[in-house]
């Protein structure tokens, strides 16, 4: 049996509210998920037809929700193509051969790879070619930078003699209070 009523109560942000039959008696529960999927928010006072269903524990909800007032809105699909015969669209020229050329394009790829890690690698010398450089400074013991004469020394000692202690900020430049004050001294 459809009831006619009134929307006298309603929350937007939660998406219920209660409608006041016009018949009188006590006010029914409506959720938005009743009213029509039109597009329309529900709004205050509007008037509205529906029927009435008692949930699980008892509670009477509105439910088949009409609203007279609203414009009816006809929806229209789109028209239907016939299915009897499509036409299958083929691709350009373009669309043909590029994938074409990409298909060539990974052959000829993966073949100078293969062909590249087949071919036998000469073979590599086993004596390495080890030419130390000359050099006026050699290790002896000096480990402070107020033994050293230069920068180039202090250098020398930092990188190739064991337990100095000329880098206190572990930058890489040795001395820098007393030899290496340039700041291009790296």
């Amino acid at each position: 049996m459809r009831i006619e009523g009134t929307l006298s109560k309603w929350n937007d942000d939660r998406g219920f509210g209660f409608i006041t039959p016009a018949q009188g008696g006590q006010e029914v529960f409506v959720h938005i998920s009743a009213f029509p999927k039109d597009g329309i928010r529900p709004t205050l006072g509007e008037t509205l037809t529906f029927e009435i269903e008692t949930d699980n524990s008892g509670k009477k909800r509105a439910k088949n929700l009409l609203c007279p007032q609203r414009p009816t809105v006809i929806r229209t699909s789109p028209p239907r193509r016939s299915t009897s015969y499509r036409r299958k669209e083929r691709p350009g020229f373009l669309g043909r051969v590029i994938p074409l050329l990409i298909l060539v394009g990974v052959g000829v790829y993966g073949y100078s790879e293969f062909s590249r890690r087949t071919l036998p690698s000469p073979a590599i010398a086993t004596t390495p070619n080890i030419q130390e450089t000359a050099s006026p400074y050699r290790c002896d013991g000096r480990t402070h930078c107020s033994q050293m004469t230069s920068c180039a020394e202090a250098t020398f000692f930092l990188r190739n003699c064991p337990n100095v202690q000329m880098d206190g900020n572990n930058d890489g430049v040795p001395c820098e209070q007393q030899w290496c004050t340039n700041p291009f001294a790296k």
